[in-house]
């Protein structure tokens, strides 16, 4: 059993994570978060300005999340690299693949992940595949998590479970947290519900934490039992301003995650 830690991942805050950092930090220690998820905020703002004003707000920083793009390119994910290596951020997060829509675009990537991997236990640090729903579409009798998950060295490539989308996929949170044990460690907790649009199709609608179809105590239960080491709130977007709905969601961690 583990004592994870709560976090929040900042894409909540829109355009202001470029244009407000200040701002933006501020309200994530007043929502309650002692930690967050981010891009590479020494090359965006500067290493001094950052150390700052993690100290004045009594921030972590939890991980760094960046698109299959930064880490194809060697010069990106070396920078993305040493960035961690020198913030003593332990967590690097990769969304998306080569190719979704076939096998071999998961296998190419499952090829490049194991590198990322490698280098990336060498320097201290965990490399995690982010989950989407797409990765669980059918691709001729086998899925893309599927795919990964073979052709892909656990010790590693570990995943950055999305419950969500997890669910949002037709699959069950917490059978597929237990399924994948080895791999688990840092999760992203993120509600909401199916809606038709206008069209007739079936779309996301993100929520805050507690607000949605979600079953994250379940979830958080088997996370718990995989050794989770951080569990970020993540949401896509909100009709609320982000500081309230990231207070909304810190309540629901604090209050019935207990974390």
């Amino acid at each position: 059993m583990t004592n994870p830690t709560a976090s929040i991942q900042l894409i909540v805050f829109g355009e202001r994570n470029q244009t407000d950092l200040p701002g933006v930090l501020s309200e994530v220690a007043t929502a309650g978060f002692p930690a967050f998820e981010a891009g590479n905020l020494y090359a965006s703002f500067g290493e001094s300005t950052v150390r700052e004003l993690l100290a004045k707000n009594s921030l972590a920083v939890s991980g760094a999340h960046f698109g299959y793009g930064d880490f194809a390119d060697n010069a990106k994910f070396e920078a993305h690299l040493a960035y961690c290596v020198k913030a003593g951020i332990t967590n690097l997060m990769c969304s998306g693949v080569a190719d979704s829509k076939t096998v071999e675009g998961y296998k190419a990537s499952a090829k490049r992940f194991n590198e990322i991997g490698k280098q990336s236990k060498d320097a201290g640090l965990a490399f995690n595949y982010h989950n989407h729903a797409w990765e669980f579409d059918d691709l001729g009798g086998i899925n893309g998590m599927q795919i990964l998950a073979t052709e892909t060295d656990p010790e590693l490539v570990k995943f950055n479970i999305d419950v969500f989308w997890v669910w949002y996929g037709n699959h069950d949170p917490a059978k597929f947290i237990a399924d994948h044990a080895n791999r688990a460690g840092y999760f992203h907790f993120k509600d909401g519900k199916r809606r038709i649009d206008e069209n007739g199709k079936t779309r996301p609608h993100f929520l805050e934490l507690g607000t949605g179809d979600v079953d994250l105590k379940v979830a958080y239960a088997a996370a718990v039992a995989a050794g989770a080491t951080w569990i970020t709130a993540e949401q896509d977007s909100t009709a609320l301003t982000a500081l309230e709905s990231a207070t909304i969601s810190r309540a629901f961690i604090k209050n019935e995650l207990g974390i």
